[in-house]
């Protein structure tokens, strides 16, 4: 059973999906404002969060944002009728892991909420061991990330991201891979999400590098109508080597 916030100011649909998601063995904890989420955030720790991105009395995304500093292990999931593409970037920059276009099926809500907290449960199969690239430190086990010593702080889709990468250094790994293995092999959402989070990530460890004064680092290279490769340190010229764990 996950604990669950729901976030939803219209009544017909919080009920609905309070019951659909009650139904199915959650404890769900629904609130209509911006006000109430902050007091519930601050109470009661969540597996999973529900959010309306339109509050009565704020700002979904302003919310979204609290609720990933309050509690970064927490799966977000927007609930937004906001279909520009900009809007739902905005959102998942917030800190949110996936999002929901209204109107949407109860049957389509579930999968999706079934697929991430089974995605989160198994975080544990990423191959534990620390990796050293160049001057990037990925230690699996403690789900952290170093360059040159300084932590970069990764959202849980981030991190995961970054290890799968990580496990084919210099391959090329397929969009659909990547969905199947970071978020779930029966997903059916956008892929919007992952391009996402694949941005957040690259700026991420950018900004390490150019702070820490490094460009002995991994980069990350799209590859346009296929998906995305983990490219070694330009310093780096065995690859397997690369992959090689190093001693804690």
């Amino acid at each position: 059973m996950a604990a669950v916030l729901l976030v939803e100011d219209d009544a017909q649909i919080g009920r609905s999906v309070h019951a659909a998601l009650s139904a199915n063995g959650h404890d769900v904890a629904w609130v209509q404002r911006a006000a109430q989420a902050r007091e519930a955030v601050a109470q009661t720790r969540f597996d999973l969060a529900l959010l309306d991105l339109s509050l009565p009395d704020g700002d979904g995304v302003d919310v979204c944002r609290e609720l990933r500093l309050a509690q970064p292990s927490s799966i977000i999931v927007m609930l937004t009728a906001r279909r520009a593409e900009m809007d739902v970037v905005v959102g998942l920059e917030a800190g949110a892991d996936d999002y929901l276009t209204k109107p949407f099926g109860l049957t389509e809500l579930l999968a999706r909420v079934r697929a991430h907290l089974r995605r989160n449960e198994s975080r544990g199969a990423l191959e534990p061991s620390p990796l050293q690239f160049g001057d990037l430190h990925l230690d699996v086990d403690a789900r952290r990330v170093f360059v040159r010593g300084a932590e970069v702080q990764l959202r849980a889709k981030e991190f995961e991201l970054l290890a799968r990468l990580a496990r084919d250094l210099g391959r090329a790994v397929s969009r659909e891979r990547l969905m199947y293995d970071v978020w779930d092999e029966n997903w059916f959402g956008s892929t919007k999400t992952l391009d996402v989070h694949i941005a957040a990530l690259r700026r991420k460890l950018q900004e390490a590098g150019e702070a820490g004064g490094t460009r002995d680092l991994p980069v990350l290279t799209t590859l346009r109508g296929h998906g995305y490769r983990l490219d070694p340190p330009s310093g780096s010229v065995d690859v397997d080597q690369a992959r090689e764990p190093v001693s804690p």
